[in-house]
């Protein structure tokens, strides 16, 4: 059974839940995998936590990550 495909207003959602730390420590980290394991930017980390996204609200930061593209030489 392949697993379930996660919709952007679900990362949005995951995403309010790890910036607002709504959660134990475990249950963040679970959201941040699972972020992570659904969105192909393998910088979208980053958008979570480094001072230079701060300014990004979760719509934003869920786009970002959902737009990467591969570079391929």
């Amino acid at each position: 059974m392949e697993p379930k495909q996660i919709q952007r207003d679900e990362l949005i959602e995951m995403v309010e839940k790890i910036q607002s730390f709504a959660g134990s420590e475990e249950e963040i980290d679970i959201l941040i995998d699972m972020f992570l394991q659904n969105v192909p930017d393998p910088g979208a980390l980053d958008y979570l936590h480094a001072k230079k996204y701060e300014s990004l609200t979760p719509d934003q930061i869920v786009d970002k990550a959902l737009s990467y593209k591969p570079f391929y030489l």
